[in-house]
Parts: structure tokens; sequence; C-alpha cells
């Protein structure tokens, strides 16, 4: 036989045997370990590992809401492709569009949205902080600010905040449904 011919006929052997045979070997190599240094056998004890306490139910959350976007996977996005984006509640109804993203004087990034009862049209500008929104394809989605927020947020004049070009590049949230 050539060695051509041999390396056709090993080739085919499966993987699956290969890997049983791994295990195997792994098993019978672990079985045999035998006593230990001081002549006792060997035994091995295996634990669950304990969960951690639950808060109590009548605990405040204790997480902020930076600490909340930071675990929704912040990603980079351009300003000005947020500019016009629909903003919806849970139900996926539009409650208004984004019309700019400003800074606050304490650094704080904050959306302008175009707040209306009715699907948006018209509305009134409310800030809405980005901590408490993620981006949903191409749309923006409301998780931390219920429509009743937004009704009682009082309309944004914007006398101190700094408006940031839409170049820039900012970090917002992603989410999914």
């Amino acid at each position: 036989m050539t060695l051509r011919a041999l390396l056709r006929t090993t080739s085919t052997f499966p993987a699956s045997a290969c890997l049983g045979i791994g295990l195997l070997a792994f098993a019978c190599a672990a079985l045999s370990a035998g006593p230990s240094a001081d002549g006792q056998p060997v035994t091995v004890v295996a634990q669950q590992e304990s969960a951690p306490p639950s808060p109590a139910p009548d605990s405040p959350e204790p997480d902020s809401p930076e600490e909340k976007m930071n675990r929704r996977f912040p990603q980079k996005v351009r300003v000005g492709d947020l500019i016009g984006l629909p903003v919806l509640d849970d139900n996926d109804v539009t409650l208004g569009y984004i019309r700019q993203v400003v800074r606050s004087p304490e650094g704080k990034i904050k959306l302008i949205v175009s707040y209306s009862r009715w699907f948006g049209w018209w509305g009134r500008p409310v800030a809405v902080p980005i901590e408490v929104v993620a981006i949903l394809a191409r749309q923006i989605a409301s998780l931390d600010m219920s429509p009743q927020e937004y009704a009682d947020a009082p309309t944004w004049v914007g006398s101190n905040d700094q408006q940031i070009p839409d170049g820039d590049i900012i970090r917002i949230a992603i989410t999914r449904r």
C-alpha cells in the first residue's frame, strides 16, 4: 500500500471517534491516579457554587442611570445620525423626535425630544438624559423614562446647555426587543 493510499484511509477516520478515544484516555488517567503523597487515597469532592443573596424586595434599586447605561453596552454614534430619529415607549408608540443633542454645564448629555401626545408632532422640547434611552435600529427606545414622565417634564429652554456638533461622536446604549 502506498503512503498516499494510507493517508486517504486514515483521514476518513471519524472525528467523533478521536474525541471518544481522547476522553477515554483522560478518564483512565484520572481513575488510575493512585494514592496521594502521604499514602492516603485521593478523594475528590465537588461543591455547587452558592447563589449570592438576593436584595430585599422593598429596598430601592442601587443602580444609578449611568451604571444601567454601562450594562447596556454603549456604542459610539455620530450625533448627526441621531437627529430626527423617533423616540418610542414600551408599546412602540412614538413619543417624539430627537431635535438636537446638548451637553449640560455638569457634562451630562441630553437628547432634546419634541414630545407630544399626538405621535410626536407639534411637540414641545423636553430634555431626556441619554442614560435612560437606548438605540434600537433606526429608532430610540425610552427604557427608564415613562410616557407620564415625558408629560410631566418641564419644557426645555436650554439657556446653559451647549449644543453638540453633528460630527461629534458620543456613546449611547443599545437594546433589542
